[in-house]
């Protein structure tokens, strides 16, 4: 039988806040992705089916929000989004380096190594960088305004 001494210790706070585990973090983290991916797809059926035209959509208010309110909205949780992707593909890149390299390579080796895991995923996000750079790059000296 414990006693209420007993009882008591087992119910100091440091007992009662467990420490988190990466299934933890993952669970929780895909449960924020999925709310900020539902508020962008909500933001986008505004401004594509409640508002019109953007041109035409001077003056237009939805809940005291403009269009131009809403692009920034969709532009910020976008952002987030973005954000909380990466997050996520940096949580589970030993799995995507390790599948990657038994299927894609059709390498029998068990364990990636780190430091080349480390290099892949950094050239990588400079190559997806670079592209979307020269993207807008090529988006801004090619933009033409037709009357």
């Amino acid at each position: 039988m414990t006693t209420l001494t007993e009882e008591r210790s087992e119910t100091t706070p440091h007992k009662i806040l467990k420490k988190w585990t990466r299934t933890d973090v993952n669970f929780w983290l895909d449960c924020v992705l999925g709310v900020v991916f539902l508020g962008l797809v909500a933001i986008t059926m505004l401004i594509r089916f409640a508002f019109p035209r953007a041109q035409d959509s001077i003056g237009w208010t939805l809940w005291g929000y403009s269009y131009d309110d809403l692009i920034q909205a969709q532009f910020v949780v976008l952002a987030i989004l973005t954000l909380l992707i990466l997050v996520h593909v940096m949580l589970h890149w030993n799995w995507i380096c390790s599948v990657a390299q038994q299927r894609v390579l059709l390498s029998n080796n068990k364990k990636p190594d780190n430091g080349w895991q480390t290099i892949v995923g950094v050239g990588l996000m400079i190559a997806l960088l670079n592209v979307l750079g020269i993207l807008l790059g090529v988006a801004m000296v090619m933009i033409r305004h037709s009357p």
